[in-house]
Order: structure tokens, then sequence, then C-alpha cells
């Protein structure tokens, strides 16, 4: 597993908890955004100590290949972050699978960028990782990550009643899934 992947336009970075103040501004630049997709974050999670805690969590699950989660920067803008993409609860065998989880600047949406790097993540998990299979979850009003997952051959296979907790509220979400091309 390499720390750092490239695209046409992106570089995706595994970053270590030296650049905690540069995760800092991405989360506070997005935080109304992101709150509407994710679950409620503790107050300290807007701190550089709490993000220097999550990047050396987040080193140590990689160096596991267990949670991988790559920062995503503009090659023409190498300083600021403008995503992440995270390829977690990576599964071996019997199931051979994992989630693969993005969210990305408000400021870059609707330039492919998050096409481009999840379509690198997702051939990182069927070529490095060797896994069968690739699945996301999205609640049913983020049309923007339905198309996204689309575009990238995923499948709808259904609907998770009530399966994550966001913002306090059980909520719903559509599950799809893609299988590796690469298997025989």
């Amino acid at each position: 597993m390499n720390m750092l992947y490239e695209t046409d336009r992106l570089r995706l970075e595994i970053l270590t908890p030296s650049s905690a103040r540069e995760v800092l501004d991405f989360q506070l630049r997005n935080r109304e955004l992101f709150a509407r997709y994710e679950p409620s974050l503790p107050e300290n999670f807007y701190t550089v100590i709490h993000q220097q805690a999550l990047l050396k969590c987040e080193l140590k699950l990689a160096m596991k290949l267990s949670t991988i989660r790559f920062y995503v920067f503009r090659k023409d803008a190498p300083s600021q972050i403008i995503g992440t993409v995270c390829l977690h609860d990576v599964t071996r065998m019997p199931y051979s699978c994992c989630e693969i989880g993005y969210k990305f600047d408000r400021a870059i949406h609707r330039q492919g960028y998050a096409r481009e790097a999840a379509a690198k993540a997702v051939s990182i998990a069927f070529l490095d990782l060797g896994l069968h299979r690739v699945f996301a979850r999205v609640v049913p009003e983020n049309t923007s990550s339905i198309r996204l997952l689309e575009s990238l051959q995923f499948v709808q296979e259904g609907l998770e009643r009530s399966c994550t907790c966001i913002q306090g509220v059980w909520t719903d979400h559509l599950r799809y899934a893609r299988l590796s091309p690469y298997e025989k």
C-alpha cells in the first residue's frame, strides 16, 4: 500500500499528524455541508489536537490495511485539501469487501474531482487490496452522490432502513455496490 497515489489532476495522500491544521481548515470550511450527512461530532472535533489524534489513528489503521483515508489535493494547488475518500471496514475472505466514503469541499463541486478521486480509490481497492466488492451507503436525498456512484458503475442493491444516526435521527440509506472487474 502506497502513502501517495496520483491521477491526472489529483494527489491522494495518507496524511500524518503533522497535517492536522490543514485537515482542520478543510473540516471547518465545510462544517455545515458535512453535518447534513454525518453523525453528530463532539465539539472538540474542531480542534488541532483532536485532528492530530485522528490522523495518528488513521495512520495506524492504514498500516493495518483496515481503513485507508486519502486526503485529496489538486496538483495545481497542492497545499489545500479539497476532499477525502476513504476505504473503511476492509474485510478479507470470505467477504473480501470494503465500504467507500467521500466528502469534498463545496468550492470544487461539479468539476469531476470527486469522481476522479473515488475512481482511483475503487481501483486501489480492487487492484492493490485485491478485494472482490466495494459498497457505499447514501441518503436518498443526496442525488449528487447517487450520480457519482452510478457513474462509477455501482449498482443500487436496496434500502437499509434506519441504518445510520445522523444528527440524532435514524436515517434510511440506499446501498450501492460494485464488483471487481479484475477477477476471473
